[in-house]
Formats: C-alpha cells, structure tokens, sequence
C-alpha cells in the first residue's frame, strides 16, 4: 500500500544541512536532551554565577536515579562535550536537536526549539576556518554566493567569541543585500579542550551555534516560529 505525506520542514532542513556538512567531512552526532548540570553548564566553561544558570533561564528538575541537578538542556553543546571525550581529533561534527528555555514565546521565541552546533577540533584550526565553513553553508543552502562577517562577542565557552552576521550576495531571496545576525562562534576556550582531554597547546578548534528554526524563517519566509510546532497540517503540506 503506498503511502502519502510530507516531511515536516524541520525534518527536511535537518537532513539538508547533516548532507551539506557531510561534504566537507562534518559527522552526525546526538546526546540526551535531559542533561545533567556538568555538562550543560560545567564542562563548557560557564562560571557558577552565569545568569543562565538561572531558574527562570532554564528548566531544572531532579532525577532519583542521577545524583547531580539536571536540565532540559539550554543549547546542544554538551554534545560536543562528549564527543570530544570520547573521541581524538581530528574532530569534525554537527549537532542538530531540540533544546529548551524557560521564556515567553512570540513570533520569533519558543521555549522548544531546534539548533544546531558546529565542532571542529584539529592542529592549527584558526577563526579563518571558521568563516569559510560558513560561506560554503550558506551559499549551499540559501542558493547564492555569501559574505560573512565577524564582530566582538562573549560566550564562556570559546576564546575569543564573536557573532557572526551574514549578507546574500545573489539569488532570489528577499534576504539579497541585507547584514543579518545568525549565531554565535568562536574558538573553543582552552578550559574547554583541556577537561576533555585534549592539549590545548596542540590543538585548537572553532564551534558555532544557530537556531535552526531561524534558518527556517530565513530560508521559506515563515513569520511566526510557532508555525512550526503546531502540528496544523495546512502549514506542513506547503513543503
């Protein structure tokens, strides 16, 4: 019996990146989405006092089997964490997955969404890597030549951070001409390597991290994330 329907456009977008990535030898990895407090916060660097930490950041519970505190984990980077312990570089990973944050949704907010992290660990790995990382995907997924450009930020787990805005050069797309804010990046903080135990004095990396459900909006156009999570097939069907 045949049977009809349509991926769900997360769905689609996820598959298209993990084969964009893939050409420029970036694997597949995945970790809990309920996470303990070591990783999503410990291991990636992120001082006992950060603001996310927060209550009213992040969705805390308890687990009678896990000693620790845990979490609906803030981000997917504690993927990278346990990549990196488990595994020698070079390392060359991509990350999609469901993350959490304990704020109020809008048109542009949920508090589940998808992101998407970026790892790559090796002799020599430098900000300029980084960049042409991102120009290949993008111009990939978005069809059309673009330019990237880097500005001073902080993240308590890369050294140093910077945003990263990026402009369509060509194409079709309303975005064409436009400077747009798409994620956060960096080098990955020496602390970081280190616990995982690899020689930051050998090794260096960059990571990246974006919301997936904000390259959704940029890549079809959608004016209300929460479109996405409906269910209503009205809106899935149009992919």
């Amino acid at each position: 019996m045949e049977i009809k329907g349509h991926q769900h456009p997360l769905t689609r977008m996820i598959a298209e990146i993990n084969s964009i990535f893939a050409e420029i030898g970036f694997v597949f990895a995945e970790g809990p989405e309920a996470e303990t407090e070591h990783y999503n916060f410990d291991r990636l660097n992120v001082p006992k006092d950060h603001p996310s930490r927060d209550m009213q950041d992040t969705f805390w519970f308890k687990d009678k089997n896990v000693l620790e505190p845990m979490v609906l984990r803030t981000h997917t980077s504690p993927v990278q964490a346990r990549y990196m312990e488990k595994h020698e570089p070079p390392i060359r990973v991509i990350v999609p997955g469901k993350t959490f944050r304990n704020e109020a949704t809008d048109a542009t907010h949920e508090a589940q969404f998808h992101q998407l992290e970026g790892l790559y660990v090796d002799k020599g790995v430098s900000l300029g890597h980084l960049k042409g990382t991102l120009e290949y995907f993008f111009s990939k997924f978005l069809g059309g030549d673009v330019d990237i450009r880097f500005r001073p930020g902080f993240f308590p787990f890369v050294e140093p951070g910077v945003e990263v805005d990026m402009k369509l050069l060509s194409g079709t797309s309303k975005l064409q001409g436009k400077w747009i804010e798409i994620m956060g990046a960096g080098m990955v903080h020496p602390n970081v390597l280190r616990d995982s135990g690899i020689d930051p004095k050998e090794y260096s990396g960059f990571a990246f991290g974006m919301g997936i459900d904000r390259l959704a909006v940029m890549k079809y156009g959608i004016n209300d994330v929460r479109d996405l999570y409906t269910g209503d097939l009205r809106f899935v069907n149009q992919f």
